[in-house]
């Protein structure tokens, strides 16, 4: 049974139980809801989530752990022997599951497998013919493998299929004894309603766990395989698959931070003054209309952004700016990227800054205004300081927002990784090269490849720290107007 199936039956067992806990709880009051504790809906709530819930998160978990086991499993019987040379275990595995899918479309299809696991090259031969595409030929013991991973599955989704409905008959059970006149449904109800939202908040923190000790475990591999002194203090990228590279992250860096400047320097002054003229200046109706027309750049796609930045507005630097002055004949440059992504990020400062605007208190315009302050005085020397706080996460907000940005900067900027204050050369930034370096068929057993995740902490550093300065603001002045 399929894990779509199994939930689909579990969510009929919910509404099942929901509907068994009300009328057992009618049935033990004798139909006077006047002796029950709580609600007749309350005892089926509690019916319905002792009988979904724990067997929704078996469910969740099985999908989790069971292919790291099967994989274990499953490269276990592999003989090193059949492994290519200077093949990664990914790469093998990844066979495996392709072998195992292909025999299970062939197994629908009508063929013997039976056979065609005997020999290596029909199978082969039937695979190709049915579309599936092999990185090597299938050896003995990678179709043993695969063979095993396909009765592992099946074993595993009829062992999940009787966990998950026994699980789910018990706590129906179960609920379904608790029911009479004095058991308090409701409070059980909220208490479990309760402990649902912290695991789902956990969930939250767990994930985050995760992505940086993925980040982390790798990164210790990378330095393990590459000199953490000339990552970190070499000015010359280039990487070269086979040996030779030399990885300083310094270009990188400058390109993202001169990219982000460039940005935060278009979108900051038009998306503030924006801002003010919306809360302050503008009639309703206008605001009614301009408002959303500014949000509408933050639902734009940023390949879009893409597009424009190398069809329009990198030709126009180009022929206005950059060749008559002498600084480059490239359209793809820092300057086209930063003037698009700056587009792309106003709505970020203009909504933010608009909605922290319009909740300073209406007393403090009305005291600047009576003590004969005029509307600009107001706002310069009132509103802006009493709505610091956050305007500075707004602006850092979209400094993060441009840090991670890749898609404009690939086709506005350029790939070249260097050092240099020409904005009208072309330069890159971390996260166009965390895509280079891990596109294609990779193996992450090189420093050219592993060196990814490094870019990739050192990128979730820089906005970690944004946050915490922001936090630190907001928290310092927010005292000060409290």
């Amino acid at each position: 049974m399929s894990v779509g199936l199994l939930c689909l039956i579990l969510i009929a067992l919910a509404a099942t139980g929901y509907v068994m806990g009300r009328r057992r709880a009618l049935s033990s009051a004798a139909g006077d809801i006047r002796i029950l504790h709580s609600l007749p809906s309350f005892y089926g709530r509690i019916t319905a989530l002792m009988a979904g819930v724990p067997a929704f998160l078996l469910v969740a978990v099985w999908v989790v752990a069971q292919p790291i086991y099967i994989e274990h499993r499953a490269f276990a019987l592999i003989d090193p022997a059949d492994i290519p040379e200077g093949s990664s275990p990914q790469l093998v595995i990844a066979d495996v599951h392709r072998l195992a899918d292909g025999l299970d479309m062939l197994a629908a299809a009508g063929s013997d497998t039976a056979a065609l696991v005997r020999d290596p090259v029909a199978l082969k031969a039937a695979l190709n013919g049915a579309g599936v595409a092999l990185g090597n030929d299938p050896k003995p013991s990678t179709i043993v493998a695969a063979e095993a991973t396909r009765a592992m599955a099946t074993r595993a989704r009829l062992v999940l299929t009787g966990l998950a409905l026994v699980l789910a008959g018990v706590g129906m059970f179960v609920a379904l004894r608790r029911i009479k006149p004095e058991y308090r449904a409701r409070n059980a109800t909220e208490s479990f309603a309760m402990w649902l939202l912290v695991g789902s908040s956990l969930i939250a923190v767990l994930t985050t766990v995760g992505i940086v000790a993925s980040l982390l475990s790798e990164t210790v591999h990378f330095f393990e395989l590459y000199p953490a002194w000339d990552f970190f203090f070499s000015t010359v990228w280039s990487p070269k698959f086979g040996g030779g590279s030399s990885l300083g992250i310094w270009p990188l860096v400058w390109g993202t931070l001169y990219v982000s400047a460039i940005s935060l320097v278009v979108a900051v002054p038009i998306g503030l003054m924006s801002a003010i003229y919306l809360a302050e200046y503008a009639s309703r109706r206008t605001r009614s209309w301009v408002k959303p027309a500014i949000e509408i750049l933050a639902g734009i796609p940023t390949i879009v952004y893409g597009l424009f930045a190398l069809i329009t507005v990198g030709p126009l630097l180009r022929d206005w700016i950059a060749q008559p002055m002498g600084w480059g004949n490239s359209s793809s440059s820092v300057m086209t990227a930063g003037l698009v992504m700056g587009i792309m990020v106003i709505p970020f400062v203009s909504s933010l800054s608009d909605d922290i605007i319009n909740a300073v208190p209406q007393s403090l315009r009305d005291g600047s205004l009576g003590l004969g302050a005029t509307p600009s005085e107001t706002v310069r020397q009132v509103v802006l300081p009493a709505a610091l706080p956050g305007i500075v996460g707004a602006i850092l907000l979209a400094a993060s927002r441009a840090i991670g940005e890749t898609m404009i900067v690939v086709m506005g900027a350029g790939a070249a990784a260097k050092l240099s204050l020409n904005p009208f050369e072309a330069m890159t930034t971390v996260t166009v090269k965390i895509v280079s370096q891990l596109t294609g068929d990779t193996e992450f057993n090189s420093p050219e490849t592993l060196v990814a995740f490094a870019l990739g902490l050192t990128l979730f550093t820089f906005t970690l720290c944004l946050n915490i300065l922001a936090l630190v603001i907001v928290r310092k002045y927010r005292e000060q107007y409290e």
